[in-house]
């Protein structure tokens, strides 16, 4: 089978992923929402982000396992982080691949369907607003978890943008959080 993206996101109720400034103050997470990331985590082995999420991602991720009150979740997702290959869709950053990281900037469509066809696990992405719009521009989003925080922004980065075509999505399951978040499990209609 072709490998799937699959996108995980926190969004507001109102459909914004972060606030006009980037803001996320607002997402919620406690512990059983990190055990289903540990499970998206266990079934991917590619990491794919926007340039700022990455930038943030491995301002922190690197060593947060390694810090004296590391929860599990830090350190388990430290782990695969620092283990997994990191895509980075990113004009300005293209051409500065290192160890473990390529930053695609060229053709997204070529590029990822080609990564999709390698051998091997789902590909996740956290976040990323804009590499999300892009991707979805080429219907190269199989799988979307988005977790809709209780909370209402009015205005910032919209969760979907670009749609250029009614697009079917199949609800797959649901799961519920005390702390007010659903989680929604959706897949592109065949």
């Amino acid at each position: 089978r072709m490998r799937k993206i699959i996108a995980s996101l926190h969004t507001s109720l109102d459909g914004f992923l972060a606030g006009p400034k980037g803001e996320m103050d607002w997402i919620k997470f406690d512990a059983e929402l990190f055990d289903l990331v540990g499970k998206f985590t266990a079934g991917a082995d590619t990491a794919l982000y926007g340039r700022i999420t990455y930038q943030m991602m491995e301002s922190y991720w690197p060593n947060a396992g390694d810090k004296p009150n590391a929860s599990k979740h830090d350190i388990d997702h430290s782990n695969w982080y620092n283990k997994v290959p990191k895509m980075v869709l990113s004009h300005t950053l293209q051409g500065q691949d290192s160890d473990g990281t390529t930053f695609i900037g060229g053709n997204i469509l070529k590029e990822i369907n080609e990564l999709k066809q390698q051998s091997g696990k789902d590909i996740l992405i956290f976040g990323s607003p804009s590499a999300v719009h892009s991707l979805m521009e080429y219907d190269l989003i199989d799988d979307f978890w988005l977790f809709v925080n209780p909370v209402l922004l009015g205005k910032g980065i919209p969760l979907f943008e670009g749609i250029k075509v009614r697009k079917k999505l199949e609800l797959i399951t649901t799961k519920h959080f005390p702390y007010g978040v659903v989680g929604l499990h959706y897949t592109l209609a065949t």
